[in-house]
């Protein structure tokens, strides 16, 4: 089962360098962080307090969630209300909650998995999901450009809010995964990114030249 992980924190390309990678290689593409906001969506619609941690974690395991090009909620498109300001400032707090992770890392492994594979991205999928996967990868950039990319959904105080809980959450933090490559994406070219990534195929854990000493 080929997994190409691919971790980094918001603003840094993740989704739009993981599409191109899943598509280059013929592999489908999974947006863990999708699944986070399905049950953020979720909490501030149901106006469940962000700190209730057994009622989000409840609430992760009842919602029927659907993710892929579309998500779907019970059924319904909920894609586009999933980017809003709002969901975003509520993010990282539902992220935060044990429960919640150990549920939606349940589901990701299994959407992997049935799915034969994957190219995945997300803030823990070298480190805590999928530890072995073929290729490992931290994407970062600079500040500027992470506040430009995300400029229609958040602010850079969103931005730098969201790192602080994100890298310091108790519970799968947002780290560089063992083995995985760091990829500076700052003014780069995404076929550029891609084409580099796509190369560590191959060369075993972390795109080191099998046999390697």
């Amino acid at each position: 089962m080929r997994v190409v992980a691919i971790d980094g924190p918001v603003g840094s390309g993740k989704s739009t360098v993981a599409k191109a990678v899943a598509e280059r290689l013929d592999l489908p593409f999974l947006e863990s962080g999708a699944m986070y906001r399905v049950v953020a969506w979720a909490a501030v619609r149901r106006g469940i307090d962000l700190e209730a941690g057994e009622e989000l974690t409840a609430l992760a395991a009842q919602l029927d969630m659907e993710v892929g090009e579309r998500v779907l909620v019970d059924g319904d498109d909920v894609t586009g209300d999933l980017r809003s300001p709002e969901v975003g400032r509520a993010v990282s707090a539902v992220a935060a909650t044990p429960g919640v992770r150990t549920e939606l890392v349940r589901r990701q492994r299994e959407w992997v998995e049935g799915h034969g594979g994957a190219v995945v991205e997300g803030r823990d999928i070298g480190s805590v999901v999928f530890p072995d996967a073929e290729v490992k990868v931290f994407l970062t950039a600079s500040a500027a450009e992470r506040a430009r990319r995300r400029s229609l959904d958040e602010t850079a105080d969103d931005l730098a809010r969201r790192d602080l809980l994100d890298s310091t959450r108790a519970v799968s933090p947002l780290i560089v995964p063992q083995g995985a490559v760091v990829v500076d994406t700052t003014g780069r070219p995404i076929d550029e990114v891609v084409d580099e990534i796509v190369g560590m195929l191959g060369r075993g854990p972390a795109g080191r030249s099998q046999g390697a000493q």
